[in-house]
Order: structure tokens, then sequence, then C-alpha cells
């Protein structure tokens, strides 16, 4: 799943990753954008997603993305992996892991690297 948490508008990233993974076989949903954490949980769960992937680029990834993780807790579904794109600073990507966060996609990041790793963390 690919969710757009809050007030960014920008999804041609996001985008470009539900095709890559789209292509490489693998079963995407996209939320669109302008999501709640509450609604990203909400998805995940009721589409029984594996794993969600985050893009933000607006800022708000240490308020939103703590929220989308312990909503997942909090419904029992803390299986599910979770990994953010977008414009994170080193720091910031590190503090989520430790929240968390299964790992950070930065701009530039080759899609077949992405693929890849949800393909070594995902089960089929």
């Amino acid at each position: 799943m690919i969710a757009k948490p809050g007030l960014d508008g920008h999804d041609r990233g996001a985008k470009i990753i539900a095709r890559a993974l789209r292509d490489a076989g693998m079963e995407v949903i996209y939320t669109g954008l302008h999501q709640t954490p509450e609604q990203i949980v909400e998805t995940a769960i009721q589409e029984d997603a594996d794993a969600v992937g985050i893009s933000i680029l607006s800022g708000a990834h240490m308020t939103l993305v703590p929220r989308i993780l312990d909503g997942l807790r909090e419904n029992e579904a803390d299986d599910v992996l979770v990994v953010v794109g977008g414009t994170i600073p080193a720091d910031d990507a590190e503090e989520l892991k430790k929240q968390g966060v299964g790992e950070v996609f930065t701009p530039g990041t080759p899609t077949t690297e992405i693929v890849e790793f949800l393909r070594q963390r995902v089960p089929v």
C-alpha cells in the first residue's frame, strides 16, 4: 500500500513507486492524497496490507509517521512493514527507524533498490 499523509500535494514520486512495484508483480493500493494517519491505518488493516509505503515531502514526517506506527500497534497490526520515502534528513531517518520504520528511501533511490528491499522483507 502506498499512502500520502497530511497536506502534501505532490504525488509524482508515490505514483512512480507504485508503478515500479506493480511492474515487479506486486499488488499495490494507492490511497491518494491528503490521508490522515488514522485513514492510512484503517486502510492497511482493511486491505490486509503486508507493507505500507509512506510518501512524504511536507516536513511533517516526525509527526505523521509515528502516529501511523502507533495506530498499527494499537490495532495489533505491528507486523505490517512501514517504509518511508521523501525528503527526510538523516537524523530523522535514524529516529524513525528506532521507532519502527523498516527503511527510509530518499529522493534518487533507484526503484530497483526499493523493489528488492520489499522482496526480501515481505512474505510472498
